[in-house]
């Protein structure tokens, strides 16, 4: 008999459903990215909410139908485990976002109703699950972790231990996160919100510039990014650089202080093992900029799998297995 594990995560722009078995295979990835209309900058909170309420159920049906699916992996119910949720975006308090609550409620309710065990997770432990799962990280009691995304630029101590993960905040931005300064720039250049895949596809064919970009780091691993929507922003006004360049340019800049702030904690908490995770994490360009640079340093740098960088219901169903609690 095979157990397996549920994980949901509502996010801000996904709905995620997805299950994996007692060995870490991947048994089922479901998402339905939010639709976000046409000219339009991201979704408000109750916009995200209706569209979750409409599509967790579609999900939840079309994983109970696998087990009238010969040609797939028959997932019984009876051999369900543990159904997990993220319920908030960070694991501190006073952290909320009413777009969880959609998960959390059906997660509760699907737990009911098969008898499972049913655990709560922060949305940033899901992303940080999912780049442990079939690593080396799953075996360290401390490492830093680096999470960039649309909504959230933080850099993170954390404690891995057998019933919870501990994490704290050490770093990050202080304004704009990673992944709003990249859809700014690429809106300003006329893409389509979210535009960080585009962005990433035509800063291959770009070369970046030789410009004194501003970059503002304080207490080592802190920093603000204001200032460099503002210097892009204006380069665009006034400058007909080719979106490739400046696309090239963006990124590069964006590598070189990450990389800058990860060394610096490295060397406060004397410790040589990275994860970066988040959509911005799937960036073809940083992932092999920091990699490279920071390999030199002999810090041991993990990246989960790309399709595992964006939001996910993975890294849930993963920490709902592993963590006692």
């Amino acid at each position: 008999m095979t157990k397996y594990y549920i994980g949901i995560d509502t996010s801000a722009y996904t709905t995620s459903l997805a299950v994996i078995d007692e060995w870490n295979n991947i048994v089922l990835d479901m998402r339905k990215v939010l639709e976000v209309k046409e000219g339009k900058k991201g979704l408000r909170q109750q916009e995200a909410v209706f569209q979750h309420i409409n599509n967790l159920p579609i999900l939840i049906d079309n994983m109970l139908d696998l087990n009238y699916m010969p040609s797939q992996n028959e997932i019984d119910v009876f051999d369900i485990v543990t159904i997990s949720c993220s319920n908030k975006p960070r694991n501190i308090k006073d952290s909320y976002m009413p777009v969880f609550m959609v998960g959390k409620g059906q997660a509760f309710i699907l737990s009911k109703v098969l008898g499972t065990k049913y655990k709560e997770f922060s949305h940033q432990e899901g992303h940080i699950g999912a780049g442990m799962m079939n690593g080396n990280l799953k075996d360290e009691v401390k490492f830093i972790s680096l999470h960039i995304s649309g909504g959230t630029t933080e850099l993170l101590l954390v404690e891995n231990h057998k019933d919870n993960l501990k994490v704290e905040i050490i770093g990050g931005s202080l304004d704009l996160s990673v992944g709003q300064l990249i859809d700014r720039v690429g809106v300003q250049l006329g893409l389509s919100f979210p535009c960080g895949k585009k962005m990433d596809e035509m800063s291959q064919l770009g070369n970046a510039l030789n410009l004194n970009v501003p970059i503002n780091i304080k207490d080592d691993t802190w920093f603000n990014l204001s200032g460099m929507e503002n210097y892009f922003k204006d380069l665009i006004k006034h400058y007909p650089y080719r979106s490739e360049d400046v696309f090239a340019t963006l990124f590069n800049t964006i590598a070189f202080f990450i990389y800058k702030i990860i060394i610096n904690s490295c060397i406060q908490y004397d410790i040589d093992n990275v994860l970066i995770t988040g959509g911005v994490a799937s960036n073809k360009f940083l992932r092999q900029y920091l990699k490279d640079k920071l390999n030199k340093e002999k810090i041991s740098t993990y990246f989960p799998k790309m399709e595992l960088c964006t939001d996910n219901g993975i890294g849930v169903a993963y920490v709902g297995k592993e963590k006692i609690f």
